[in-house]
């Protein structure tokens, strides 16, 4: 197995296109649970939009973990220490365990306060909660799933993480249709039927990719039976890597559900408008999280071997085939954005209303294209701190122009969801100027 990686095109798209299939798929999950919940009415659409939100705050936390770990997987791996990447595997499976048990507590403890004080619409607020106390439970599911991303992203093995992702997505796609509507002599259980067939899937998506694992004898490569004993030093630093990755996703995805609330106030089509937003941007980013993830492993790697001088230049490459994906996409959504929102059925007034901000959210695809590669060139660099830092100047700035645009202003949501350019842009700067100070040299994971 060969562990130490190549920083040409070829490598870049071998790594980065797995990748975006197995991010991609889980989005076409996402949009499916949308699709079907939305032939339930408006309101049941946009607490869609407000539970999907509140779960992501809790899901990122696991690709916090997931991100830090694929890079200290990745150092090693440039290092040629697999013995060393099967006791961060071992550890970092624990730990996953333990934030997940933590998500868990925290939903039923605050959850409902926090939803009941800022919705609005009692109806809303009251399936939000009664979804949310139930989807939950999947946490730990998805937690151990991540970790997979961290083992076989960090080690070059991307090919096999479809697996696991189409067969949770085929799983969904079943138990959705059927616990939904009540179809294949499943009960009709509605909104909450969407969180049960979710748990299911990551249930099913687990086992198959934790098989495939098996069967291909990787457990042996990294001697994962050998860990048996938990070392102290291993959870410090898997912690003080993945740490503040976790605090940033947490705190930039608490800022969206600050958005999803803000645009609460604006009525239930402003919030089932901005749902569907949030499907096509996520279903848009697919390259651009893959190429990111690719550029953290690569970053990694590379400094593992000792060819920092290669950094820079492999970053150019990889923003720029990002980049090229991201125009692709945005040109389509700007030719063919009726044909996007037609599968959501709500209507001609609906589809009228949401092509201006189609339009925004296309100009912000291409903005994550280049934006997401530099940020998470500096997660490759080890500098997880700095990442906190440019996430949290980059929060406050989000967070004044939305409250100023949407609440106190009450502009319409077309320019709310302008604050994409705002994140982007600040994102991008702070990350292009660290990298380019050269800082991030001589530093040890």
């Amino acid at each position: 197995m060969e562990l130490k990686l190549q920083t040409g095109y070829r490598q870049i798209l071998g790594m980065a296109l797995p990748i975006s299939l197995a991010i991609f798929v889980p989005q076409i999950n996402f949009i499916t649970n949308n699709i079907f919940l939305s032939g339930l009415g408006e309101k049941e659409l946009a607490a869609a939009g407000i539970t999907g939100v509140f779960y992501l705050i809790f899901a990122v936390i696991g690709n916090g973990l997931n991100n830090g770990l694929q890079a200290l997987i990745a150092r090693r791996a440039g290092q040629n220490l697999p013995e060393e990447i099967g006791r961060l595997f071992f550890h970092g499976v624990w730990l996953a365990l333990f934030f997940a048990a933590a998500g868990i507590a925290i939903t039923y403890l605050f959850a409902p306060l926090i939803l009941t004080a800022v919705i609005h619409d009692a109806d809303i607020s009251s399936m939000s909660i009664d979804f949310l106390l139930k989807r939950i439970w999947g946490l730990p599911l998805l937690y151990l799933y991540v970790m997979r991303n961290a083992l076989l992203v960090g080690t070059n093995q991307t090919r096999l993480l479809v697996w696991g992702t189409l067969a949770e997505t085929v799983t969904n796609i079943f138990l959705d249709y059927g616990f939904i509507y009540g179809h294949f002599g499943l009960p009709r259980l509605g909104f909450n039927g969407a969180a049960y067939a979710s748990i299911i899937a990551e249930g099913t998506g687990l086992l198959v990719i934790y098989a495939v694992i098996h069967f291909r004898g990787i457990h042996r490569a990294f001697a994962f039976s050998a860990q048996t004993a938990f070392d102290m030093k291993v959870i410090k630093l898997i912690l003080v890597q993945s740490s503040p990755l976790i605090l940033q996703y947490a705190i930039s995805i608490i800022s969206w559900e600050f958005f999803y609330v803000l645009i609460e106030h604006h009525g239930p089509e402003a919030l089932a408008i901005s749902n569907t937003m949030r499907n096509i941007f996520g279903l848009s980013g697919t390259f651009a999280w893959a190429f990111a993830s690719t550029t953290n492993t690569m970053v990694s790697n590379i400094i593992g071997q000792g060819r920092q001088d290669e950094v820079l230049g492999l970053i150019r490459r990889i923003m720029g085939i990002s980049t090229c994906f991201a125009v692709v996409i945005s040109l389509l959504l700007n030719l063919f954005p009726e044909w996007f929102l037609s599968f959501y059925n709500q209507g001609d007034v609906f589809v009228q209303h949401a092509l201006p901000v189609v339009r925004v959210v296309s100009v912000a695809v291409i903005m994550m294209g280049f934006s997401t590669v530099w940020l998470n060139a500096v997660t490759g660099t080890g500098n997880t701190v700095i990442n906190l830092s440019i996430e949290f100047i980059t929060i406050i700035v989000y967070c004044i122009y939305i409250f100023v645009v949407l609440e106190y202003l009450n502009l319409p949501i077309t320019y709310g969801w302008a604050s994409e350019w705002v994140y982007w842009a600040c994102l991008f700067s702070m990350s292009f100027f660290y990298m380019k100070s050269g800082k991030w040299r001589g530093k040890k994971i």
